[in-house]
């Protein structure tokens, strides 16, 4: 009874976040599905010059790796005339004609524009894989990977989430959390995807802005091997809203993906989930103590694993990690 109640919540859930994905996304004939993830880019249409080695390390690390799918895991545009900077933004993905999503940080929507018409703005946009909205907020969405050999069917999962901003109880400070009703739209669809594939869970990769608390349970406990810079704290939210625990109950989630604190980019494996940062990706708007890149992850079709490394500028690759084989 329970799984068929949580079956028709997918069903309808569905209905609200939007139509069929706009592109196929699928594996390439070698079995593998490149993303690049493009984290805290922090332009400002007010102050181009000190914006444009964002820009530069875009453009680089796309000719460098010729990805399937690009994320933007949030502070995209840090300044008024928001739609004009992410035309400039988002163009070296729309002139390549690489698909794209984009997940919200903290700061996108503190200037001229809320976040669902950010979000409009975005979802029309050539080779934007975000679904149109049809509610009164921003949605999570999920993005399909084909096989290579059917493209008719399902073989990876890629949730986008958004994480938030600040929270709204007076007596809980600091940054905000991923809310009971989106951890409940993450169960049905995980639900949805693994009843269609035989009961069995596809391989899944979420990306989100604020990282979640168990990103510091991960270093605290000590004894988990980190991959990459931990150069300050963890930023994340005060209080647990259970993301994690849903993602261990449901069972296809290998990794997760975040920004929002520009000194780390170290990936840490935590009750056999990847927990990773993106490399810092922006210009010289906001602090950094790292030179700014991009992660790269490149699943593998038919296996729950997958490989990632930081690209960074003249072909500069850092912190290769297979996972779970680092790791374990």
């Amino acid at each position: 009874m329970y799984k068929k109640l949580v079956l028709c919540l997918a069903v309808l859930f569905s209905t609200l976040t939007g139509a069929a994905q706009k592109e196929v996304l699928k594996f390439g004939r070698d079995g593998k599905f490149k993303i690049v993830q493009f984290t805290d880019v922090h332009y400002k249409y007010d102050d181009q010059v000190n914006s444009q080695i964002s820009l530069d390390r875009i453009n680089e690390v796309l000719d460098a790796e010729h990805p399937d799918f690009v994320i933007f895991t949030g502070d995209v545009v840090v300044s008024n005339e928001t739609f004009k900077g992410l035309d400039i933004v988002l163009e070296p993905c729309i002139k390549r004609h690489i698909p794209f999503g984009v997940v919200f940080g903290n700061h996108d929507d503190e200037y001229d524009s809320a976040r669902p018409e950010l979000y409009d703005y975005i979802a029309k946009k050539k080779g934007c894989l975000m679904p149109i909205r049809t509610g009164d907020v921003a949605p999570d969405y999920v993005l399909t990977v084909r096989s290579s050999k059917d493209k008719s069917k399902n073989a990876a999962l890629l949730y986008c989430i958004d994480s938030h901003s600040y929270t709204k109880i007076k007596s809980v400070l600091g940054y905000d959390w991923i809310k009971f009703d989106q951890i409940a739209w993450y169960r049905s669809k995980s639900l949805e995807f693994t009843q269609h594939n035989e009961g069995v869970p596809l391989p899944a990769l979420v990306f989100f802005h604020i990282p979640i608390p168990e990103y510091e349970d991960a270093v605290m406990e000590g004894k988990n091997r980190l991959f990459g810079v931990r150069g300050e704290g963890v930023a994340c939210p005060t209080t647990n809203s259970g993301l994690f625990t849903a993602i261990k109950e449901c069972g296809d989630v290998m990794g997760m993906f975040v920004g929002h604190d520009h000194n780390n980019d170290y990936a840490v494996a935590y009750k056999e989930v990847l927990l990773a940062y993106g490399r810092y990706s922006g210009g010289n708007t906001v602090y950094s103590n790292l030179a700014n890149g991009a992660r790269v992850i490149i699943l593998q079709e038919g296996e729950r694993k997958f490989d990632s490394y930081i690209r960074l500028a003249g072909g500069e690759i850092e912190s290769r990690i297979s996972y779970p084989g680092s790791f374990y």
